[in-house]
């Protein structure tokens, strides 16, 4: 594998709900949880939850329970979804290096919102789907979710699963554990 020195990791939270979507709303990104690998001394930086306020849902105690995400968080605390793209152009020059994610949907998520809202992708186009990488890597008989990865790495969760910013650094390690092996 050859990829640049730095290597952008990227886990994103959505808006969700135990059931059916409520009629009016629609899954929404919540959270970009990033951070940056350097695949040369395994160093994780840069790490940092990106709050994003939704403007077409609302969320869920069900949202809140798995992320511990609350709207009011959200409504105090979070961006527009414009700003947050315009944070990873700028703060993380993100156009410019391969970036990575556990599995396909946070990749499909951020081109679906970025379509719908008709804002400019600010992401490479060049993209590490680790869990696919684990796969190959470790030799496993069946694909496994992230926390089942750090398992079978031997290695700890880090802070809270399901909140982007902590994901982010759990899944560098675990492409900085492939990328090493």
């Amino acid at each position: 594998m050859n990829y640049s020195k730095n290597i952008i990791i990227i886990d994103l939270e959505a808006t969700c709900w135990n059931g059916e979507i409520p009629k009016g709303q629609v899954n929404e990104i919540i959270e970009i949880g990033i951070c940056v690998l350097d695949t040369v001394s395994g160093i994780i930086s840069k790490n940092k939850g990106i709050l994003i306020k939704p403007e077409r849902s609302k969320v869920s105690t069900f949202c809140t329970e798995l992320t511990t995400i609350t709207q009011e968080l959200l409504d105090d605390k979070g961006i527009s979804f414009t700003e947050a793209c315009s944070e990873l152009r700028e703060d993380y020059q993100a156009k410019n290096y391969t970036w990575a994610s556990y599995g396909a949907y946070d990749l499909n998520m951020m081109k679906r919102q970025c379509k719908f809202r008709g804002e400019e992708y600010p992401l490479s186009q060049d993209h590490i789907n680790v869990k696919e990488l684990v796969f190959k890597t470790k030799g496993l008989s069946k694909k496994v979710g992230m926390n089942g990865a750090l398992k079978q790495l031997n290695m700890e969760l880090e802070g809270t699963h399901h909140r982007g910013v902590d994901d982010a650094k759990n899944i560098a390690k675990i492409l900085n554990w492939c990328l090493r092996n």
